[in-house]
């Protein structure tokens, strides 16, 4: 990697390529790492989002958001369907605004998180993402599919976790073309399967007419959606890059949250609907099986195959993305294959973790969802803060500048995860400061870190020297650098200095 120093203009640095050849072969294992695509390698539309992002979520994990309003948080169904909405919304939305900057950028979720976290910095964020996505969420949807798999063929459920964590693995070690091709292979027959299985649902349950007051159980149902729902914001433009670069941006972002939005919120009303004619005490041990007990046995069949399959279906994504965003540390691998190995390790630590889940799976699960919306708020908040304070400027060469370390992104959100924590967490292991006192306030933890994050990353933004900095990415064997801006909008081409003035900064690639 090479930065050029010119006057009067923003500095130019030298992209980390994908080595290989990959292109749109689907049987091929995908190459590289973490590494900007170049324009040779980019192929697809923007309508592949939408079931990229609604197989993923037709499974038992989205139902169980909605049931645990009304299980666990003593919502009514018309409460718990109207924080779905909302939460989910706001997790779509965010969603969308993500995706929407992967073709322009080609790089993965978590390297983009660099412009205002900084490479060593950025460990914060990507790291947390690496544990959560390739090993805590790997986890829970396999526990998820294993019920699944156990209720329809009655073996043991470590036999049923095991096939279904071996299909995932599969999946996600060839990559990102047949991670795509998966989703859409399974659309079909999942949409068919969970839309016949809600409509049944539906009519048994016993949503009543009730309109419960707002309360704290209302704010964690909320939380709990929008953390189910804002947990892939995370991995936006890893299934965003390899689109062409002048791909529309608003179609991208609008499919990627349509996808998530309608699949989100389908699902979990069914869920609410499902929980008003079961029982937390009869079906806490497989809630999976409480799921599908007022089905018929033909359409319960072909459901728990269709919800052991959409495991599979996130957790391709799930592990794939948690390689990417353990690669976005900055960690050197020499090997071509280095994010197939990657995805296998997350993949075997993701399993042993869910051997310990299959017990008290609903409580865990509970626990787990708001624990992703305590991290992810903050995030975001740094995030979109960063985009709103540098809007204008040519940004993207800080993506593979080493010595591009601001400060401001690691000590606001490390500050914010902290101080909403400890004071609004309202938890089963741990309850915060407010809610200990004011139980009725629920919990807040996510909404005050996203704010909290923001407002302080702003403040610490001023304080800190590169504010003003910009950096543009050239591109080895592409035409004259065009810049992109930190609101996603391409620049003229940013002018080179004489080769005269080029400085090395140490470095090979990602």
């Amino acid at each position: 990697m090479t930065k050029t120093a010119t006057r009067g203009s923003a500095a130019v640095i030298e992209a980390d390529v994908r080595e290989g050849t990959y292109g749109a072969k689907v049987a091929t294992i995908e190459p590289g790492g973490a590494e900007y695509i170049p324009l040779s390698e980019r192929h697809g539309k923007p309508l592949q989002q939408f079931w990229t992002w609604v197989s993923p979520n037709m499974e038992f994990a989205t139902i169980f958001v909605g049931v645990i309003g009304v299980w666990f948080f003593g919502q009514s169904f018309w409460m718990a369907t109207l924080a779905i909405v909302l939460g989910t919304a706001l997790g779509s939305l965010t969603m969308g605004a993500l995706a929407a900057r992967g073709p322009l950028f080609g790089v993965p979720q978590m390297v983009l998180s660099r412009i205002g976290f900084g490479r060593l910095g950025n460990i914060l964020p990507a790291g947390i993402n690496a544990l959560v996505a390739g090993v805590g969420w790997f986890a829970v949807n396999s526990v998820s599919g294993a019920f699944a798999l156990n209720a329809l063929l009655g073996w043991n459920t470590k036999i049923c976790l095991l096939i279904i964590v071996g299909v995932q693995l599969a999946v996600a070690f060839f990559g990102h073309n047949l991670v795509h091709a998966f989703e859409r292979w399974a659309f079909p027959f999942l949409v068919v399967v969970f839309l016949i299985a809600s409509v049944l649902i539906v009519g048994k349950s016993h949503p009543g007419t009730h309109i419960a007051p707002f309360s704290g159980g209302w704010l964690i149902t909320f939380g709990a959606a929008f953390g189910y729902a804002a947990g892939w914001n995370p991995y936006a433009s890893d299934y965003t890059r390899y689109l062409p670069k002048d791909t529309n941006r608003r179609a991208t972002g609008l499919w990627a949250g349509l996808g998530i939005f309608i699949s989100c919120v389908v699902l979990e009303i069914v869920g609410a609907a499902a929980a008003t004619i079961t029982s937390s005490t009869r079906y806490g041990g497989n809630p999976t099986a409480g799921f599908v007990s007022h089905l018929p046995i033909w359409a319960s069949d072909i459901t728990l195959l269709a919800i052991a399959l959409g495991a599979v279906c996130a957790n391709a994504l799930n592990v794939y993305s948690g390689s990417m965003s353990f690669l976005a540390l900055g960690v050197r691998l020499p090997l071509t294959l280095r994010r197939a190995i990657v995805a296998i390790v997350f993949g075997i630590a993701g399993f042993f973790l869910a051997l310990s889940g299959l017990s008290d799976a609903g409580a865990k699960y509970d626990n787990f969802l708001l624990v992703i919306a305590y991290w992810v708020g903050p995030w975001l908040g740094v995030f979109f803060a960063d985009q709103f304070l540098r809007r204008g400027k040519r940004v993207d060469g800080f993506l593979f500048d080493r010595k591009h370390n601001p400060w401001a992104g690691f000590a606001a959100m490390a500050i914010s995860i902290g101080l909403s924590i400890w004071l609004f967490a309202n938890q089963t292991d741990y309850v915060g400061v407010i809610p200990k006192h004011f139980p009725a306030v629920g919990d807040l933890t996510f909404e005050v870190g996203f704010v909290l994050a923001a407002l302080l990353y702003a403040l610490f933004f001023r304080l800190q020297r590169d504010r003003k900095t910009e950096e543009t990415l050239v591109v080895p064997g592409e035409a004259a650098p065009v810049s992109a801006d930190n609101d996603g909008n391409e620049l003229c081409p940013a002018p080179v200095a004489s080769p005269a003035v080029r400085v090395d900064l140490t470095g090979a690639g990602t």
